[in-house]
């Protein structure tokens, strides 16, 4: 997503779609599967974030890369992979040229109406969040070729008249939502930790310098309420006390072994007022730099 398009985008409304770049239309009963290259050719392998209302939509990606944005979840994935998006999720993706997938496209009353109550609560499962859903390879083939023979029947010109395309979107949801089930877990929590340890490092590049939360967050694609969340899942503290003791630690060390006057000190470690750097210290150690240097012999 380049830099013009994220600019605009905090001035704009974000665009509501039926499908990409088409009028958006409530309520409406629909089906619809194509192949990832038919739209996102025509927009130069770029799909703008934007949402739909009362539609739901999984993204098969069998082969190439893509940027994705899912609501605060940005990420770089690479097929096969399913990506879930629920009505409202802002999504939007950058396909490397020649990415090759399926789209699909459904309404909520499509799955659960008549006969099929089991798969409307397959339906809710694998529809509860936005997600990306990765397979071990005998479950990725399987799926393409679910995908795959769903595309082939739905482009056929009596598909309309035909049982069939139902039947096989109505098996990929349940295909989908049994991993969704099983999966995501195990996901979330390795994602959750994924990030944490790239908070970590940000934290050890940057924290010299002061980096304000915000810009922690953006780096990783996450809003600060979101960041904190992160971080007190992971330490049971808030992202701000996390950077704070690295800093404390640090100052700790200098000045312990740094025969250096604490202003020096201070200016050393990002602070422009040697009062400030007092004050914070204090209030982190319960003592003065001074006096935490004499109790520990430093200098």
């Amino acid at each position: 997503m380049n830099k013009t398009t994220s600019a605009t985008r905090k001035t704009s409304a974000i665009p509501s779609f039926s499908l990409y770049g088409e009028t958006s239309t409530l309520g409406q009963d629909l089906l619809h599967v194509e192949a990832v290259q038919s739209r996102s050719e025509r927009y130069q392998w770029e799909i703008e974030p934007h949402m739909h209302h009362g539609l739901y939509q999984v993204l098969w990606l069998q082969s190439g890369t893509a940027e994705v944005l899912l609501d605060e979840q940005r990420e770089t994935v690479q097929g096969p992979v399913a990506l879930v998006v629920p009505p409202g999720v802002v999504h939007g993706f950058r396909f490397a040229p020649g990415t090759d997938g399926v789209v699909l496209t459904l309404s909520a009353r499509f799955l659960v109406e008549g006969e099929f109550q089991v798969v409307g609560e397959a339906f809710r499962t694998l529809f509860l969040i936005s997600s990306v859903l990765h397979f071990e390879p005998d479950a990725s083939a399987r799926l393409n070729a679910l995908f795959r023979e769903l595309l082939a029947e739905f482009v056929l010109p009596d598909a309309s008249a035909s049982p069939v395309t139902d039947w096989l979107a109505r098996a990929v949801v349940w295909r989908l939502s049994k991993a969704s089930a099983q999966g995501t877990q195990d996901q979330r929590a390795h994602r959750h930790q994924a990030l944490f340890t790239r908070f970590l490092l940000l934290v050890e590049q940057n924290f010299l310098v002061h980096w304000p939360l915000e810009r922690y967050a953006s780096r990783l694609g996450l809003s600060v309420p979101r960041l904190n969340r992160l971080v007190r899942a992971e330490r049971g503290i808030s992202a701000l006390e996390l950077v704070h003791e690295r800093l404390t630690r640090e100052a700790c060390r200098r000045l312990i072994y740094i025969a250096a006057p604490a202003a020096r000190l201070a200016t050393e470690l990002g602070f422009e007022d040697p009062a400030y750097f007092s004050r914070f210290f204090k209030r982190r150690t319960g003592l003065s730099p001074q006096g935490y240097r004499a109790a520990h012999g430093g200098g």
